[in-house]
């Protein structure tokens, strides 16, 4: 399912609700220390909304990061056949260590036949 405007638009909402969160938990602390008060916890309206906003930007994520994979990696590779593997383009190697096992080697690559002799 891809990212929709409402989905990504969910997602910055719990974002903001999130951060709205930390600003009032930070102005309840200085409340308390302005009134000399000891912290023992939040108010209640604050984790509620904590936690609503943390269900929310779970939701968001979850439908913007599109279609989740299965975890074993061997469902997605049943279907490939072996010579599939084999086939990778970054192994192709042309200039390799066998031409300076040749007999009469020099430093330089050959151009032609006669370099050899």
């Amino acid at each position: 399912m891809p990212a929709t405007f409402l989905h990504r638009f969910i997602l910055s909402i719990g974002f903001l609700s999130l951060f709205h969160v930390a600003y009032s938990a930070a102005q309840h602390r200085s409340y308390l220390r302005l009134n000399e008060l000891d912290f023992t916890h939040l108010p209640l309206d604050i984790v509620i909304q904590a936690l609503l906003s943390l269900f929310v930007i779970m939701y968001g994520v979850m439908n913007v990061a599109g279609d989740f994979k299965e975890i074993k990696a061997s469902v997605e590779l049943e279907n490939k056949s072996w010579e599939t593997f084999r086939n990778i383009p970054a192994f192709y190697t042309f200039s390799h260590r066998g031409r300076f096992l040749s007999y009469g080697h020099s430093n330089q690559i050959p151009h032609n036949s006669r370099d050899y002799e």
